[in-house]
């Protein structure tokens, strides 16, 4: 029997007939059409992707995600990837190099798991200072729990795809500035305390100062050796794909990182409609094609940071949007000087002021109480490193090359999309730990790298 294209994935079947339409859920066949643009009831699925939307049905009816009415819908990036839900992370240390972090309830409520805190520039820095705000926390807290957060703020619903792994945090800078050598600085530090930390990928989403070759720069030389020590290093390869020139810069120019470019999947859950993401693109200083893959990079769930005006502005947008039109006024008198908007609109109908609430529910991009979506190449690169933790659960014995190799093999390339652009295509999560896992020793079930805290206090960067 010839192979069959599916008509959702566009992915052959080989010597098989697609799923009529007939046996399919109603409800499961309208996630369908609202996913796959384009598809008809008439032209049936294959059996993976069926599986992928009963399983967005079902979690999309159980959890009940209380998305505020009138925000939009973001779909959790698990759901949007087809992630294996088997698979979590467990027994996986990610490193994550950035501006500033802190210890969000999505990472610690439920299990602490973050294992150790640095400041290349601070060497008095505590892990009690993840408890403390500033303009800097924002960025790196949204990278870790973009790829490891549990979702314990939203029941769950959000998390990422390394939702039980270890994390280690290595602040290179701050939100003002990140320097090239620091970051050098910081992956030195994992390299040095990978077995004390169990460490086996590393993201890094932010960039050097300049273009330079990976012959000379320190931090590209950094990247290497770190691969040759069996670190994963993933990085975003930035945003300036509109930009003269669109540089990719080190670490991400560096041959052995990968390099993790944008993805718009317009927050569907089919392999449909895709678009590309305006990502920084090669070819770099050496001639190196860099991105090496995509992965969704706008409308990804992250928290807010807590304690903060801009949390208390969402938090008090999100009740305006569920409370009944005669709430509206005294939920606003209550919270005076919050958002200056609001106050402005106060004396409006409240049909308008209805309005004016699903305005700025849009404009700060406001999905619930607690998250807001976001976009960037820094958010793509840490679910390709979640991805890489559940590939490593699934077999602890890949090296970086073949995890990169799995990767690029089973990536799917975007039809009619510059290919300079998406390098080797969209990741495929389910593809790609099912891969990882047929490599695996037959003899053995997958192994892990147990954590053996150390007593041994550790020199300073």
């Amino acid at each position: 029997m010839s192979p069959v294209p599916c008509p959702v994935c566009f992915l052959e079947v080989p010597g098989a007939e697609l799923v009529a339409a007939r046996s399919v859920d109603r409800d499961t066949l309208r996630l369908v059409a609202g996913n796959a643009p384009g598809w008809r009831v008439s032209q049936g699925l294959c059996d993976a992707c069926l599986g992928r939307f009963e399983t967005a049905r079902v979690a999309l009816r159980d959890e009940r995600p209380h998305w505020a009415p009138g925000a939009l819908p973001i779909l959790p990036t698990a759901l949007r990837l087809g992630a294996p839900a088997e698979y979590r992370g467990r027994g996986v240390s990610i490193a994550f190099l950035d501006a500033g972090f802190f210890a969000h309830p999505d990472l610690v409520a439920s299990k602490d798991r973050i294992l150790r805190y640095l400041d290349v520039n601070d060497p008095g820095a505590r892990r009690g200072d993840l408890d403390r705000i500033s303009e800097s926390s924002w960025h790196g807290m949204m990278t870790s729990t973009v790829a490891c957060g549990d979702g314990a703020l939203s029941g769950g619903f959000y998390h990422g795809l390394a939702c039980e792994a270890r994390l280690v945090l290595v602040k290179v800078g701050s939100a003002r500035r990140i320097l090239h050598d620091d970051i050098r600085r910081g992956l030195d530090w994992v390299i040095r305390h990978r077995r004390q930390y169990a460490i086996r990928v590393v993201n890094v989403s932010c960039g050097g100062d300049y273009e330079a070759s990976y012959l000379a720069d320190r931090l590209s030389q950094s990247v290497e050796r770190a691969t040759k020590e069996g670190l994963v290093v993933c990085c975003a390869v930035g945003n300036q794909g509109d930009a003269p020139g669109h540089p990719v810069l080190p670490p991400g120019s560096a041959p052995s990182a990968l390099t993790v470019g944008g993805l718009d999947d317009q927050n569907r859950l089919a392999f449909a409609g895709f678009r590309m993401y305006h990502s920084s693109y090669g070819p770099t200083v050496d001639g190196l094609q860099k991105p090496d893959l995509i992965a969704p990079g706008i409308f990804i769930a992250a928290p807010v940071l807590p304690g903060t005006p801009a949390a208390e502005r969402v938090a008090l947008l999100a009740r305006l949007a569920q409370a009944p039109d005669r709430e509206l006024l005294p939920l606003l008198e209550e919270s005076p000087g919050v958002d200056p908007e609001l106050d402005a609109g106060r004396r409006l109908p409240a049909h308008a002021l209805r309005g004016l609430v699903k305005k700025r529910l849009r404009d700060e991009n406001v999905v619930s109480a607690h998250y807001k979506h976001v976009d960037g190449t820094s958010f793509a690169a840490p679910i390709v490193a979640s991805l890489a933790a559940l590939m490593l659960e699934a077999n602890a014995r890949l090296t970086p090359q073949e995890l990169k190799h799995i990767l690029v093999r089973t990536a799917r390339r975007i039809p009619g999309a510059d290919p300079s652009r998406q390098g080797f295509g969209v990741v495929d999560a389910a593809a790609a730990v099912a891969e990882a896992v047929k490599r695996r020793p037959a003899q053995k079930a997958a192994e892990v790298i147990p954590f053996k805290p150390s007593n041994r206090r550790t020199p300073p960067p």
